[in-house]
C-alpha cells in the first residue's frame, strides 16, 4: 500500500500519523512496553486529541527480535502464524532490549537502531512506524531501511526479478501462472544481505513496498489496528534462515523414492488404462527407470471434481490396475483439490452437513469458475476436515502412495467460516489447512513415506513438502522465471522444489524440452507433466529419450548426495537448490544470480536456456571441476562455453568429496552397500557420513563413516 504522492505529499485522502515521541517505558525480565505519543509533547494539552502507538518488545528465540505495534487495541487480534516459543534469555533496560546477538535501541524522539554483535545492521528512523487512513480503510506500518548496496530477497515463490528492490508485493495468494508478479505461494519474509530477516507474522494482505514507494525503504503494512513484526539476526543469509525456520518449521525427511522421475498422464489429455499402461511400458522399453506415476484431473469424471472416484469409462478396475503398476516398484500420485462441483454426488452430502463455505445470507458460496456450481470445503471446521480424509482414506487403502494437492489460492473473502475466522485473514492461511488435512492422513497411512505434491503454500507450508512451481509455459522465458520462483521460494524457509519439465502451458519444442530435462532433473525433484500435450519423451523426438535417459541416469548417482543434502534440510532449514548468495555470501557476483544455484553444498547447476547451447556461467573462487566430463576450471570469474543437449555447467566444488551411488536399474537402492567415494581436491583425513535416507539403522548396519586418505 502506498500512503504517499512522492516525498512531500499524501495520496489524496489520506491521513497518517506517525510515532514521534517517547512517554512511558515499562520492562520485566521477558518484556519491554513503549509508548510513543504521535506529536511533541510539550504540556498536558497536547495529550488531549491525539493517537498513541505502542510497542511491546519480545523475543521467541535467540537472536530474534519481536515487535507488536498497535494503534487501538480495543478490536479483534488479527490471525499470526503460529511460531516456536524458546523463552530465551534476554536483556532489557529502559530503551534496549537483546536476544542472543541482536539489540534494539530505541530513541525518545523515535528511532530505532538494530544492532547485530554490537555493529549496526539497520536503523529505522522517525517514519518508522505509523498507522494512517485511507480510502482502502485504516493501516499499520513499519519501515525498514534499504542502505547502500543492500538487496531484498524471498517474499514467497516470486517470478519476477530475483532480488526484490524496487517492487512492490502484495503478500496475498493467487492463481496467476509463472509470468506474472502474483505468486500461490506467498511468504511475508524477507532476507537482507546486509545481514538480517524480517518476519511480519500476519496471516491476511501485506503490502511490501521494497524501495517502490520510498526508494531507501522496506514498508510492509496491514489493514487494521496491529502489527506483529520480528527481526532475526544471521548475520549469515544461511544463518538467518536457520532461525527463521527454527520459528516457523522445517520440513521432514522425505522417501527416497520421491527422488526418482514422476511422470504425469498430463491434464487434459485422452487417457485410461491402456494408454497409461503404454506410457509406463514405453519408458521401461527405453531403458528409462520410472519411479512415480500421477493421474491428473481426468482420473474422476467431468463435473465431478471432487467426489474421489475413478471414472470406471476409462478406469474400469482401478484396484487392479494399481496393483498391476506397482508390481515393478511404481508409486501412485492422484490429483485433488478443495473445490466441490455441484455435480458431484458429495456436493449434496456436504451441503447437508454444512461443511462448505457459505456466503453473508448462509447459502452456499459457489461459482462456475473451474468445475459448475464450484464450492469449497470449510477446513476451519474439525467435522469437514475429517469427512474430507474420509474420502481419501479408501484410495491409500487401494494403493494410492500421495496426493497432489492443486489450487487453494482461489479464496473468497465474502464468506463465513465455520470457527467465524476473519475471511481476509483466512485467505493465505486456507491452504495451510488445506494441505495439513490431507498430510496428516498420509502420514496416517504412509507414515515417514508421506509426500504431498502441492501448489500453494503460506507460511509453515515447508512442513509438508513437497511443492511445485505453477501453471509455466513451454519456453526458455519460462524456464528462467520458474527458476527464479524456485529461488526465491528456497530463501522463504521452503527445502524442496519441482517445476513442470518441458513447461505446463503449450507443447515445447525440441530443443526447450531437451534443455529443461536436464534443468528438471538436477532440481529437487522432477516431474514430467503438460495440459494439452503429454510429456513422454519419444513424443518429443528420440534423441530426447537419450537425454531423458542420461539424466535420469545421472540423478541416481547422485541420490546418496541428494539424500545428504535433504539431511541439512531437515537440520538447518536450508534449500536443496540453493541461491549462489547462500553459499557464497561473501562474493558480490553471487548476489544477483539467478540462472544458477548450488545443488546441495557442493554442486554448481547452471541450466542452458538458449535454442543454440551457449551457456554464461559466473564461478566464484577456487577450482571448480565439470562432474560430466571432468574439465577443470579456475573460479573467481565468469565463462562462456557451448554445450549440447548431454551437457549444462554442472560443476563440483573444490574440496568437495562426492558419495555416488553405483545402481543402474532403480532409484530405490540401499545407498550404503553401493556408492564410490570421489575426491574433488579434499584434504587428507576428510571424513564423509553415509547414511540411510532416514538416518536410521538399515539392514542391521549403522551409518559408515569413511575417512578419505
Amino acid at each position: 500500500m502506498k500512503f504517499t504522492n512522492g516525498f512531500w505529499l499524501l495520496r489524496e485522502g489520506v491521513s497518517l500519523s506517525k510515532a514521534v515521541q517517547l512517554q512511558k517505558s515499562v520492562h520485566t525480565a521477558s518484556k519491554l512496553e513503549l509508548l510513543y505519543a504521535t506529536k511533541r509533547i510539550e504540556h498536558r494539552g497536547h495529550t488531549l486529541n491525539i493517537g498513541t502507538v505502542g510497542v511491546t518488545v519480545d523475543s521467541p528465540l535467540h537472536d530474534v527480535i519481536r515487535l507488536k505495534v498497535t494503534h487501538l487495541k480495543g478490536g479483534k487480534a488479527p490471525l499470526g502464524f503460529a511460531v516456536n516459543e524458546e523463552n530465551p534469555t534476554v536483556q532489557i533496560s529502559e530503551n534496549s532490549f537483546s536476544s542472543g546477538n541482536l539489540t534494539a535501541k530505541f530513541s525518545n524522539d523515535f528511532g530505532i537502531e538494530w544492532l547485530g554483535h554490537g555493529k549496526k545492521l539497520a536503523n529505522q528512523d522517525d517514519k518508522g512506524l505509523f498507522y494512517a487512513s485511507a480510502p482502502e480503510g485504516k493501516f499499520i506500518a513499519a519501515q525498514m531501511p534499504i542502505g547502500v548496496g543492500e538487496q531484498i530477497y524471498g517474499l514467497g515463490e516470486r517470478f519476477t526479478a530475483f532480488v526484490k528492490n524496487g517492487q512492490r508485493v502484495d503478500v496475498w495468494n493467487e492463481d496467476p501462472g509463472t509470468n506474472t508478479d502474483q505468486a500461490y505461494k506467498n511468504i511475508p519474509f524477507y532476507i537482507s544481505n546486509q545481514g538480517y530477516g524480517v518476519f511480519v507474522n500476519h496471516t491476511g494482505r501485506v503490502s511490501f513496498e521494497v524501495g517502490s514507494e520510498t526508494v531507501n525503504k522496506v514498508q510492509f503494512s496491514v489493514a487494521g489496528e496491529e502489527l506483529e513484526y520480528l527481526v532475526i539476526y544471521g548475520p549469515t543469509p544461511k544463518e538467518i534462515l536457520t532461525k527463521y525456520t527454527a520459528l516457523t518449521g522445517r520440513a521432514p525427511l522425505l522417501p527416497k523414492w520421491s527422488f526418482g522421475l514422476w511422470l504425469s498422464t498430463s491434464f487434459v489429455t485422452d487417457y485410461d488404462e491402456k494408454t497409461v499402461t503404454s506410457f509406463i511400458q514405453g519408458m521401461k522399453e527405453r531403458d528409462i527407470p520410472l519411479s512415480v506415476f500421477h493421474f491428473d484431473c481426468f482420473w474422476m469424471r467431468e463435473y465431478q471434481w471432487c467426489d474421489f472416484e475413478w471414472d470406471p469409462r476409462v478406469f474400469p478396475d482401478p484396484k487392479g490396475m494399481l496393483s498391476r503398476l506397482k508390481q515393478d516398484g511404481l508409486r501412485i500420485s492422484l490429483w485433488i483439490n478443495p473445490y466441490i462441483g455441484q455435480a458431484s454426488p458429495l456436493f449434496d452430502e456436504a451441503k447437508k452437513l454444512g461443511y462448505l463455505l457459505k456466503r453473508t445470507d448462509g447459502t452456499v458460496w459457489q461459482w462456475d469458475l473451474w468445475q459448475a456450481g464450484n464450492a469449497i470445503v470449510d477446513f476451519t471446521n474439525p467435522s469437514a476436515r475429517e469427512w474430507f480424509q474420509s474420502k481419501l482414506r479408501p484410495l491409500l487403502e487401494m494403493g494410492v502412495d500421495c496426493f497432489k494437492t492443486d489450487f487453494g489460492e482461489r479464496i473468497p473473502t465474502d464468506v463465513v467460516y465455520h470457527d467465524g475466522s476473519d475471511p481476509e485473514q483466512m485467505h493465505n492461511l486456507y491452504t495451510q489447512l488445506y494441505n495439513e488435512t490431507v498430510w496428516q492422513v498420509l502420514q496416517e497411512y504412509r507414515k515417514e513415506d508421506a509426500i504431498v505434491f502441492a501448489r500453494s503454500a503460506t507460511v509453515g507450508g515447508q512442513t509438508m513438502p513437497v511443492h511445485w512451481g505453477g501453471d509455466n509455459s513451454s519456453k526458455f522465458e519460462s524456464m528462467a522465471e520458474s527458476l527464479r520462483g524456485g529461488l526465491s521460494l528456497g530463501l522463504s524457509g521452503f527445502g524442496y522444489w519441482s517445476h513442470d519439465i518441458g513447461g505446463f502451458e503449450g507443447t515445447p519444442d525440441p530443443a526447450v524440452f531437451k534443455r529443461w530435462l536436464a534443468f528438471g532433473l538436477l532440481s529437487s525433484h522432477s516431474r514430467l507433466h503438460g495440459n494439452e500435450s503429454v510429456r513422454v519423451p519419444w513424443s518429443i523426438d528420440e534423441e530426447s529419450v537419450e537425454v531423458t535417459r542420461t539424466f535420469v541416469n545421472l540423478k541416481k548417482k547422485l541420490h546418496p548426495y541428494l539424500v545428504a543434502t535433504m539431511r541439512e534440510v531437515t537440520a538447518h532449514g536450508l534449500p536443496m537448490m540453493r541461491p549462489m548468495l547462500l553459499e557464497f555470501a561473501d562474493d558480490r557476483n553471487a548476489w544477483h544470480l539467478d540462472e544458477q544455484y548450488m545443488l546441495g553444498p557442493s554442486l554448481l547447476v547452471a541450466p542452458v536456456m538458449r535454442a543454440d547451447g551457449i551457456k554464461q556461467f559466473y564461478l566464484p573462487a577456487g577450482t571448480w571441476t565439470d562432474l560430466q566430463t571432468g574439465e577443470k576450471l579456475a573460479g573467481g570469474q565468469w565463462h562462456t562455453k557451448h554445450y549440447d543437449f548431454f551437457g549444462l555447467p554442472l560443476f563440483v566444488r573444490e574440496g568437495a568429496v562426492l558419495a555416488l551411488g553405483t545402481i543402474d536399474d532403480n532409484a530405490e537402492y540401499e545407498y550404503q552397500d553401493h556408492f564410490e567415494l570421489v575426491s574433488f581436491g579434499a584434504e587428507v583425513g576428510t571424513e564423509v557420513v553415509i547414511h540411510s535416507p532416514t538416518g536410521q539403522r538399515a539392514a542391521g548396519r549403522a551409518p559408515i563413516t569413511v575417512s578419505w586418505k
